[in-house]
């Protein structure tokens, strides 16, 4: 019984493969008559477009009966001998058109009746309601600018594949509507973003991708080779030096939004390529970046969403409320049941981790343990938008200690649904401190901690230069986007994501 199934699945697949490849000699056989008969649509280089599918219907009570022009992609099609329908889809909708022989001529309606479904047509006429109500651009003209010599995918099974959907991006764009939104939100993301900080006085830089030193993070970097200056180099994992530099020369408040590039896996939170924004302010501290972020959330969600309360799964988030604050000690002790105040040492910490099958490394100590600890038990109950304060030194190379408690830092991370959206210092401005810090890190380096940071000579040397008290913050803005568009998986807020090379 299972083979005769498969067997007839297969006959089914080959049947419909030999349908398509004939459908798709047919788009051909008709671009080559229109080329032969001198109407080749590849060679239209401009068409004047006055309004969108739905400026028209929004403003149709004072254009009724005025001409304008569309332009657009076929998306249905119906042929009714003297007379048919099309639904033009553009940038911001659809709208319907009719196309009658009486109105546009026997000729063209002979070729306009020849065109396909995902063809490229401009559409000049009267706007006008149907009998049933629908408003209509009434056409005198059909003008074909591209054909489509693909079948669009909702024909056969529609573009519910996810792999497709991402590889074929441009496909998706046209079939799911709700798609385009999201792209159309990221898009106001960063406008409402840039709009906010230009506003409080920051100052927009770009800063080199391809570095000798990829600091200013815990990841693995991207390597490749210079030819011209035959050294290797770097992908930035981070803006963060370059910003601080700035910083040390006198400009008091910057910014960067753009691509970092980390080699580590992909999963619903990360790619390999993302959107990170960092900002540095002189003369402030980790909580005046709490502050911003703050302002910054509520902002662009009123801006880009029209309220503070945003849904996400099955949450709503309050980006209205103040944000709660609560150190990485009293969240592990609040949600794991564990002081680590009470822990005398590392090796108390590591005897806990045991207890509680917390996986550590030999290197690690109980600034490490206790980070683990958070990981473990805190993230997911994040919820509600939380700032976890006051990280331990050991996971925190660039962040200025707390006077009173040396062994922490002035650092926080925001939470929101249990994912991290962005995370903040008071800067390490001390270089010999900052020194001492990088020789940490070249020592987990050496003991096999493939994310650990490399001494930055010039960077050490900006700071003895002097570099004022400053706060810092990155973004993560793919998260944010996911967070304000409801979109469970990084992927689904970036146009392009990285996919594996079919073979």
């Amino acid at each position: 019984m299972g083979d005769t199934q498969n067997k007839n699945e297969q006959g089914n697949n080959a049947v419909q493969e030999q349908d398509i490849n004939q459908l798709l000699k047919v788009r051909r056989e008709k671009l080559a008559a229109l080329q032969e008969a001198g109407k080749n649509p590849f060679l239209h280089t401009k068409y004047d477009v006055s309004h969108h599918s739905q400026e028209i219907k929004d403003n149709y009570e004072s254009l009724e009966g005025k001409t304008v022009s569309i332009a657009g992609r076929i998306m249905q099609k119906r042929v009714m001998g003297k007379a048919s329908f099309c639904n033009v889809q553009d940038l911001v909708g659809n709208i319907q058109s009719y196309v009658a022989r009486d109105s546009i001529g026997e000729e063209p309606y002979a070729d306009f009746k020849k065109y396909d479904v995902g063809d490229i047509v401009g559409i000049k006429g009267e706007v006008f309601k149907t009998k049933t109500g629908e408003i209509s651009v009434h056409a005198a003209e059909v003008v074909l600018l591209s054909k489509s010599l693909q079948i669009l995918p909702e024909k056969f099974h529609g573009l519910t594949n996810t792999d497709i959907r991402y590889r074929q991006r441009y496909t998706d764009l046209i079939m799911n509507p709700d798609v385009k939104e999201t792209f159309v939100k990221r898009s106001k993301v960063l406008s409402a973003i840039r709009r906010y900080l230009d506003e409080q006085g920051f100052m927009e830089v770009e800063t080199p991708m391809l570095v000798a030193n990829a600091g200013g993070a815990a990841a693995r970097p991207f390597e490749t080779h210079y030819n011209a200056l035959d050294e290797d180099v770097k992908l930035r994992i981070s803006l963060e030096l370059y910003l601080k530099r700035l910083i040390v020369g006198g400009m008091e408040k910057v910014y960067e939004i753009g691509r970092v590039f980390r080699n580590e896996g992909l999963d619903t939170r990360h790619n390999p390529e993302f959107t990170l924004m960092e900002l540095y302010q002189a003369y402030t501290d980790y909580y005046g970046m709490m502050d911003l972020t703050e302002n910054l959330f509520r902002y662009v969600a009123q801006e880009v969403c029209g309220t503070t309360l945003v849904p996400y799964a099955e949450e709503m988030i309050d980006l209205g409320k103040p944000f709660a604050r609560l150190t990485m000690v009293d969240a592990v002790k609040q949600y794991a049941g564990v002081d680590f105040e009470q822990i005398p040492d590392t090796e108390a910490a590591k005897k806990l981790a045991d207890e509680k099958g917390i996986h550590y490394e030999a290197r690690h100590t109980k600034g490490d343990i206790l980070n683990l600890f958070f990981e473990e038990f805190v993230e997911e109950h994040l919820i509600q938008p939380t700032f976890v304060m006051d990280h331990p030194v050991e996971v925190s190379p660039l962040t200025k200690r707390k006077p009173d408690k040396p062994d922490y830092v002035e650092r926080f991370e925001l939470f929101i649904y249990g994912r991290e959206m962005c995370n903040a210092y008071s800067e390490l401005n001390d270089p010999i401190d900052q020194r001492e810090r990088f020789k940490a890190q070249e020592a987990a380096l050496a003991a096999g901690d493939e994310e650990a940071n490399t001494t930055d000579e010039d960077f050490l040397n900006a700071l003895e230069i002097g570099m004022p008290p400053t706060g810092g913050i990155g973004y993560g803005i793919d998260r944010l986007v996911m967070l304000l568009t409801n979109s469970p998986a990084i992927r689904d807020v970036l146009l392009f994501p990285t996919m594996r090379t079919l073979d």
